[in-house]
């Protein structure tokens, strides 16, 4: 291949990813400047905002990147089957990971919080928003994950072209949407303050 067939390839794989990576993230500021509530409301809810959005890229683009290289050694097959232990196992892993540094994020936010004199709201709110928003988008970057690296597969594509851009795009929409939602579920029930 010449470096113009390469350089063509490339962009036919990722510019669709690119592209829709673009207008998600104008659509997840959209969602963080609706949540002007919340944000007041809820004492360091804005300090968990990067550092939630950043795991969830960390968290599930390793996991998609664990499904693009079993898919290229053959270890799993580019469906969804009960039987597949190794796609649980990776599926599990990546949602406990996923809500285990949630939890971190919120007790480091709150502890940096405290440290610099910084009005937070209590810990078990922060933490409270950060699993709830945690588990959601889990559950939705899970599936994002799988079926997009499957499909991608399936058709020709190189899942780890496709991966990142999805899982940020994913991430940073459904990160947020669920950070509002968990916040307002949390406020709900009668956490807030600082």
């Amino acid at each position: 291949m010449s470096i113009v067939e390469v350089a063509r390839e490339a962009y036919r794989e990722a510019l669709p990813a690119l592209s829709a990576s673009l207008v998600g993230g104008l659509v997840a500021g959209v969602v963080l400047g609706g949540m002007r509530t919340e944000l007041r409301m809820i004492d360091g809810l804005l300090v968990l905002v990067p550092a939630l959005l950043a795991t969830r890229g960390n968290v599930y683009g390793s996991f998609g990147a664990r499904l693009a290289t079993a898919l290229h050694q053959g270890l799993i097959e580019p469906r969804v089957g009960a039987g597949d232990d190794r796609l649980v196992a990776a599926i599990v892993a990546a949602i406990t990971n996923g809500l285990m540094v949630s939890s971190f994020a919120a007790v480091a936010a709150y502890v940096i919080l405290g440290i610099l004199g910084r009005p937070s709201a209590p810990i078990t709110t922060l933490v409270a928003v950060a699993v709830i928003a945690g588990l959601l988008s889990g559950a939705v970057l899970t599936t994002a994950v799988v079926v997009v690296v499957f499909a991608g597969y399936r058709r020709g594509y190189n899942p780890d072209t496709i991966v990142g851009p999805v899982v940020t795009t994913t991430g940073d929409v459904f990160g947020l949407v669920f950070l509002l939602l968990a916040a307002r579920i949390v406020l709900a029930l009668g956490g807030g303050g600082g």
